[in-house]
């Protein structure tokens, strides 16, 4: 029970540090780890990515693999739109909604079915995708820092995941009661708008 409280208060000081909540003008260097890095320096990024990981462990079975992988897919979709000048409207609401939605669906411990979940999820991360990659350096490779990018979400994704196993050792409410947090953290991000 220490070594779990100790992984979420570390989530916790990473999430409100000064870097977490930058974003674009915030990147050093253009290919692999400039990438990587990205999508741990927003606040946004970082709660919804997540929280698919945290959905994902809630849920088990098959969509602890699936609901990733279609986030993980979706994103890549989402970035390529973005690096070939796609326009794509509502880009930021639709990120900020990610976290509300994401957040809702932990806290309500929503049961829908794996493809319905695949496909909310995935819907969003097109957005968190496209955003990459209009954020990406000018002189960057899409290749380089979008596989960067693609690792740096699934070890947010991976995060999620080891949170939520760990929060089966305490009562089902104390995830549910991450996701509302989550949800309204949603909510005052989208306020900033």
């Amino acid at each position: 029970m220490r070594r779990s409280g100790f992984l979420l208060a570390a989530l916790v000081l990473v999430g409100i540090s000064p870097a977490a909540w930058a974003h674009p003008g915030h990147l050093v260097g253009t290919g692999f780890s400039a990438g990587l890095l990205h999508p741990f320096t927003g606040m946004d990024h970082l709660l919804a990515m997540t929280s698919v990981g945290l959905w994902a462990a809630q849920r088990g079975g098959r969509s602890l693999f699936l609901i990733p992988a279609s986030f993980v897919l979706m994103m890549a979709a989402g970035a390529i739109a973005g690096a070939a000048g796609v326009p794509l409207p509502l880009v930021q609401p639709g990120i900020l909604g990610s976290v509300m939605v994401f957040g809702l669906l932990i806290a309500l411990d929503s049961r829908l079915p794996t493809a319905a979940g695949m496909a909310i999820v995935g819907a969003f991360a097109v957005f968190h995708g496209y955003a990459h990659a209009v954020e990406m350096p000018a002189q960057a490779s899409l290749a380089d820092f979008g596989s960067g990018m693609v690792v740096g979400t699934l070890a947010l994704h991976a995060i999620g995941i080891g949170l939520g196993s760990l929060s089966a050792r305490f009562p089902r409410i104390a995830l549910q009661t991450a996701g509302a947090g989550i949800a309204l953290a949603g909510v005052g991000l989208l306020s900033t708008l």
